[in-house]
Order: structure tokens, then C-alpha cells, then sequence
């Protein structure tokens, strides 16, 4: 039996595969590898050593994390491995729980990410606002600066670097007495050299030049800088064993907040790398696919001892500069990083630690989205306090509670939002006192129309409810007109029922009509006011049951 690339969850490579693929294609992919896998070195390891792990344990990240997720992901260009949008949760899990803790989350995480697809939730994570992404990811990027200062000016601390920011501010001040000149030269050279060569030769892979020119510079001059080696002890030039970390109860029940946000944050960045290809490419990805690989891969690089996988974004934009055609060229990243950590390892460990501090810290530049923050910013002040609680929440707080209030926050402005789209006319609006300027049936004030437009759900049920109130005049049948109602929730069948329980307490009746079959469905169903509506398909159909009510 084989999986059709038609089937639920049959990754992408399955798709190409079907498409036809031979050496044109494979040579476009293996060149398309290369390239990313030149970027994904230095940057692997300089976000490990960021979130607090070796600098080998990025490398086994984006080499096992990355060829799963290539290889059985629903994004035909998705580069995986370790992302800096997830230095600050691994390096605070790691404070608290260990390196072992950490390995346990991230393989939580896994399960969670492989059930929300496996149950097609793919689609819900993309219903985040805006706002909140943006402060979020402009919180992330300011935390990674500041994770980065001690090894830019290669400072001396006379006890652990603080966590949280605003005492790691206070220690890094303290010790500014023993900045490195060093170090700091390199770290500003690394910066200068990026930022020169990503201008006038965008397609040079300026990471792995700005890294190598500083171990260069350093070896030759033997400048006093902390390196990978000295720091470390070196790099390995072969993957361990893999191995599952110490299971019990307990420790499953303390790791689950930080799986749980390994798990939505993984969800987030990489489906907004996939839709990023998307929009480089024409093409479209498999949400609930991607996550289900995304799990997989989350749970593999954890067995072989990395940190936590996801999508990233500017890696899979540079897979689509260079000209892939599909996964394959992800697969092929992961096995020239698999040879370059085999053959390069002792050279690695000449790489200046203020080099990889300066290259993180253009990448927290380039994270913190500007113009779209300034654009927010001018534009609706409601979407500017979501993204500043959401910024404040996670740089002085905790990432995950700063995406938990931002998402409630605009969920909260939603609702008001849509609850403003919400009119009851009858001459004037849900603004105005409709009620008392009802629309009698002409030539009969026995019987009232009234016509709703919009979602009726909970947060418009109460201005529903406090105009029905108003009605200044009793007829005998009120005429409900919903054909412009696009949904109907609990609450708001709850509040048809009442008003319709009112009526019957008026000797009236209330006719429904124009309806949809589901809201129709929906309002016969709810259990207090349901019986006492009467449905109509049209506006002739429900003037003529009225006719008859009142006949009768």
C-alpha cells in the first residue's frame, strides 16, 4: 500500500516526487542546500550558545530537526532547525529545569504539535492578530540583544548573568569596567562586515564571511577573545547516540507550561515561514502536514540531545533565493552540516564568541519588524495597546504570558469590533433608538418588523437586548428579518429566545424569517424561547403567518 501525495498529512515531497523529478531539479536543490546550510552554520550555533546550551547542540538542531521537517513537512521550501525567536523560552527552561528538563519539554512539545495537526488545527494558529506577532517578536528581539551584551563588549561578571532583563541590565552596568577591547573590535567588525556585504553582494553568504573573517583576524593577531574552544572545549565531529531523558509524573507536570509554549510558539513561527514561501513562490502549504512534521522533528532532535526545531523564516526565504525546487533541498542542508560538523569541527572552535554576539545581534535587528511596528503604531490606538501590552508583557514578564494576554487582548477587540457591526433597523440603527420608531406592516399596526444585520454572538447580544427592551408599542406578532445575519451563537440564541419569551408574556408572537438553516437550527434549539418562535423562508411567507395568527 502507498500513501498518495493526495492523502491527509502526505508531505510535499511526495507531491514533487509526483510532479517529476530528476537531475535538473536535484541539481538545483543541492546548490539551494548548500547555501542555506553556509547560513545555518555559524547561526545555528551562536543561537545555542545564545539560549544557554553548546554550541554543538544548534548543529544537531538544524541537522536532524531540519532534514524531518524537509522530509515529511507540508511546505515544499521550509528550512528547519533552531530559531531565535526561541532563545528566551530555552534559555529560561534551561535556568529552571536543566538541560534534561529542556529535552523532555521539547519532546512534549512535539506530541502536542503532531496532535494539533493530527486533529487539523493547523488552521487556528493563523487567526493570531497581527499585534500580537509583532510584540511578541519585538520582545523576543530586545531580550536577544540583551542576551548578547556581555559577549560583545566580552565583559567579566563576578556571578551568573541574571535571567530576567531588567537585573541583567543592573549586572552588565556594574561590570562595565572590564569591557575587552578585544572583543568589542571584533563584535563591531562582525556587524560592519554583514551589514557592507548584505548591501552591495546581497547573495554572498555574508554570515559564514563576517564568522570566518573574525576567526581570521583573532588567530592572526592572537587577540585576548573568548572562543568557541576556550569556552566550550570544541565542537564534536559526530552526532551522539540518541537517548530518551529521565521520565516520572512530577517532572511531566512542571515541564507542561513550557511545553505548551515551545509548542504554540513552534506553531506560530512555523507557519508564518511557511506562508512567507508562500508569498515568495505562489505556492501553498499544508498547515496541519507542517505541523505534524514539525512535531516529529521537535522529538527527534531532542532524542539526539538538541534544543528546540521550528520553521525559520529568513533561512526558507534564502532556500527560495537560491533557487530550490523542493524539500529535497532541505534534506540536502541537514547532510552538508552533518559533513561540515565531521570535517570543520576543530576550526570551529577558533570562531570568536564576540562574532556570533555581533551576528545575533544583527539578527534581533532585523526581527524587530520596524515599519510594520511604526505603521501599527500610527494607525488604530486599540491595535497599538495590544502590541505594547503583548512587547512589555514579554521582555519584563514571561513569553508566554505576554502571547496569553496579547491573544486574549484581541480577542477582547474583536469581539467589541464585531459587536459594532451589529444593527437592528427599523428606520434607524443599533445606535439610535430604533425602538421607538418600529416599522408597522402597512395598514396593520398589529404587527412590527424589525431587521437584523450582523453577527449576533455574545459580545452583541446586550445592545440586542437593550434595544428589543425599548419597544415603545405592543403589537400582537413581531416579524424578525435574519437573512443578514452571517452566524448566531448561544448567547445570542439565548437572547432571541428571551426576547421571544417576552412577547409570549405580551400576548404576541414572533415570527422568524430569511433565516439560514443552521442559525434556523441553532435558535429552535435553545431550550427556554426555541418553542416559541414560529420560522418563515421569506418576508411574503412570515406577513402572511402573521395574517393567520391574527385571524385566528
Amino acid at each position: 500500500m502507498t500513501l498518495s501525495a493526495d492523502a491527509p498529512f502526505a508531505p510535499k515531497l511526495l507531491s514533487v516526487w509526483r510532479e517529476g523529478y530528476g537531475s535538473r531539479e536535484f541539481r538545483k536543490d543541492a546548490i539551494a542546500g548548500l547555501t542555506v546550510a553556509i547560513v545555518a552554520l555559524p547561526l545555528s550555533m551562536a543561537i545555542a550558545i545564545a539560549s544557554g546550551a553548546a554550541p554543538e547542540k544548534g548543529l544537531y538542531t538544524a541537522i536532524i530537526g531540519g532534514f524531518l521537517i524537509s522530509a515529511f513537512g507540508g511546505s515544499r521550501f521550509q528550512i528547519g532547525g533552531p530559531a531565535g525567536a526561541f532563545i528566551v523560552l530555552v534559555a529560561a527552561i534551561i535556568e529552571r529545569h536543566g538541560y534534561d528538563g529542556l529535552l523532555l519539554a521539547t519532546m512534549m512539545a512535539g506530541v502536542m504539535m503532531m496532535a494539533l495537526g493530527a486533529f487539523r488545527l493547523g488552521t487556528l494558529i493563523k487567526f493570531i492578530p497581527q499585534p500580537v506577532t509583532m510584540g511578541f517578536t519585538a520582545g523576543i528581539a530586545v531580550i536577544i540583544f540583551a542576551s548578547q551584551i556581555k559577549d560583545l563588549l566580552g565583559l567579566s561578571l563576578s556571578a551568573r548573568e541574571p535571567g530576567a532583563l531588567l537585573p541583567k541590565l543592573q549586572a552588565l552596568l556594574g561590570a562595565v569596567a572590564t569591557i575587552n577591547p578585544a572583543a568589542f573590535g571584533i563584535a563591531l567588525g562582525t556587524m560592519a562586515v554583514i551589514s557592507l556585504v548584505k548591501r552591495h553582494r546581497p547573495h554572498w553568504p555574508v554570515l559564514l564571511i563576517a564568522v570566518t573573517l573574525a576567526s581570521m583576524v583573532a588567530w592572526l593577531f592572537a587577540l585576548p577573545v573568548e572562543t568557541i574552544g576556550s569556552r566550550f572545549g570544541g565542537v564534536p565531529s559526530s552526532l551522539p547516540a540518541p537517548s530518551l531523558p529521565a521520565l516520572d509524573l512530577a517532572r511531566l507536570g512542571a515541564l507542561l507550561p513550557d511545553a505548551l509554549a515551545i509548542a504554540l510558539l513552534g506553531s506560530i513561527e512555523s507557519l508564518l515561514s511557511a506562508v512567507v514561501a508562500d508569498s515568495m513562490t505562489g505556492r501553498r502549504h499544508r498547515s496541519n502536514t507542517e505541523l505534524v512534521a514539525q512535531g516529529m522533528a521537535n522529538i527527534g532532535a531532542a532524542l539526539f540531545g538538541g534544543i528546540t526545531a521550528t520553521g525559520t523564516i529568513a533561512r526558507t526565504a534564502t532556500n527560495v533565493r537560491a533557487g530550490a525546487h523542493g524539500p529535497v533541498s532541505g534534506m540536502l542542508h541537514a547532510v552538508y552540516l552533518l559533513g561540515f560538523m565531521l570535517l570543520l569541527a576543530p576550526l570551529m572552535a577558533k570562531i570568536p564568541l564576540a562574532a556570533l554576539a555581533g551576528l545575533l545581534a544583527i539578527v534581533a535587528w532585523n526581527m524587530a519588524e520596524r515599519h510594520v511596528i511604526l505603521s501599527l503604531l500610527r494607525g488604530h490606538g486599540a491595535d497599538a495597546a495590544v502590541m505594547l501590552a503583548t512587547f512589555f508583557i514579554t521582555i519584563f514578564r514571561d513569553l508566554t504570558e505576554g502571547i496569553l494576554v496579547g491573544v486574549v487582548l484581541g480577542a477582547i477587540l474583536f469581539s467589541v469590533r464585531m459587536a459594532r457591526l451589529v444593527e437592528v433597523t427599523s428606520g434607524s440603527s443599533f445606535e439610535d433608538d430604533a425602538a421607538e420608531a418600529p416599522v408597522t406592516e402597512p395598514g396593520d399596526d398589529r404587527i412590527v418588523s424589525y431587521r437584523i444585520a450582523g453577527p449576533l454572538f455574545f459580545g452583541s447580544t446586550p445592545r440586542f437586548g437593550d434595544v428589543m427592551s425599548r419597544i415603545g408599542i405592543r403589537p400582537q406578532v413581531y416579524l424578525l428579518d435574519l437573512a443578514a445575519v452571517p452566524l448566531v451563537d448561544a448567547s445570542g440564541a439565548e437572547a432571541i429566545g428571551a426576547f421571544a419569551r417576552q412577547a409570549k408574556g405580551q400576548q404576541a408572537s414572533v415570527i422568524v424569517f430569511g433565516a439560514r438553516p443552521d442559525i434556523a437550527d441553532a435558535l429552535r434549539h435553545d431550550e427556554q424561547g426555541g418553542a416559541l418562535l414560529a420560522f418563515a423562508p421569506n418576508q411574503s411567507e412570515a406577513r402572511a403567518a402573521a395574517r393567520r395568527l391574527l385571524e385566528a
